[in-house]
């Protein structure tokens, strides 16, 4: 009987074309031709009978099809990492996969993780993001760093990072803020996707939330660049938001009044004890430089 199972080459192909969102970048990592990928590709499709990517000018990205089907792939490469790494030794580089929440990868993580890379060139690390509690389903993962309630997400998890809240906005616009009460003469941008918000702000600076007006968007960095183009006032959440908020030019509109969040973002995972080696030391290396954020 034939066999419906996939060359193990096209499925490594497929899983790097879909990591990096591009057949050239694959090409890269794979140490082949961009035409090559493009071929393997295009052999699995074949096979399975249904296209896995969108092709467009420089990038692809996965069909309804290759989304559900990258996970199975992901765990399957895995699986065979891990056993030939019991059987046989270290390979000479580990795979690991942390996905994240789309503000703490942009404001924590991405200054960090060069010195990561620096202190385990060994292992080779994929990151994806994501907004909401959806984007982190149905997704093969080593680790994944959430925000808010954790029993979402995982069994077990360590907790990262607080957060404080205060309102943000361009200098001009600031300068005309001088009481918390001011702060309703503007637009307010509302992060949705977050439990403590604006609502929570007026609640610990006992304002009436009922004057407010809202723009709503879907996460913070859109908030900021909101904000900064004259859309209205954002909420910062420092420190994960502090980078956002310096790159477009936001500033503090009161002085000295900030409100602790109500939740923190967490490190997720089903089980310790089958943590591989690549992602304990991510897990011991991220509890340290998340410490030592918090604290500057």
């Amino acid at each position: 009987m034939a066999t419906r199972i996939p060359s193990l080459n096209w499925l490594r192909v497929f899983e790097a074309a879909a990591r990096t969102e591009s057949f050239s970048r694959a090409a890269a990592q794979l140490n082949m031709s961009a035409a090559a990928v493009s071929q393997q590709v295009k052999a699995l499709e074949t096979q399975l009978g249904t296209p896995l990517f969108h092709r467009h000018a420089h990038s692809v990205t996965l069909t309804e099809a290759g989304r559900a089907y990258l996970p199975s792939v992901q765990q399957s490469l895995l699986m065979l990492e891990t056993a030939t790494t019991g059987l046989f030794g270290e390979t000479r580089e580990q795979r690991l996969y942390v996905q994240s929440v789309l503000l703490f990868a942009h404001g924590i993580l991405a200054a960090g993780l060069p010195d990561f890379h620096t202190s385990y060139p060994q292992i080779n690390l994929s990151l994806t993001t994501g907004n909401v509690t959806s984007d982190f389903s149905n997704r093969f993962t080593d680790l994944q760093i959430v925000f808010g309630n954790p029993s979402l997400f995982g069994t077990e998890g360590d907790e990262l990072l607080r957060e404080h809240l205060y309102p943000v906005a361009p200098p001009d616009v600031a300068a005309q803020i001088s009481q918390p009460q001011d702060l309703f003469k503007f637009t307010l941008i509302e992060v949705s996707t977050h439990r403590a918000s604006w609502p929570h702000l007026f609640e610990a600076l006992r304002l009436p939330a009922g004057q407010a007006r809202y723009f709503f968007a879907d996460n913070s960095i859109m908030a900021a660049e909101l904000s900064a183009s004259g859309g209205g006032i954002a909420l910062a959440r420092a420190p994960a938001s502090d980078r956002i908020m310096s790159l477009s030019g936001l500033v503090p509109c009161l002085d000295g009044v900030t409100v602790p969040g109500q939740e923190a973002y967490h490190l997720i995972y089903q089980s310790h004890a089958a943590l591989r080696p690549s992602a304990r030391a991510f897990r011991e290396w991220i509890m340290d430089y998340s410490a030592a954020v918090q604290t500057l």
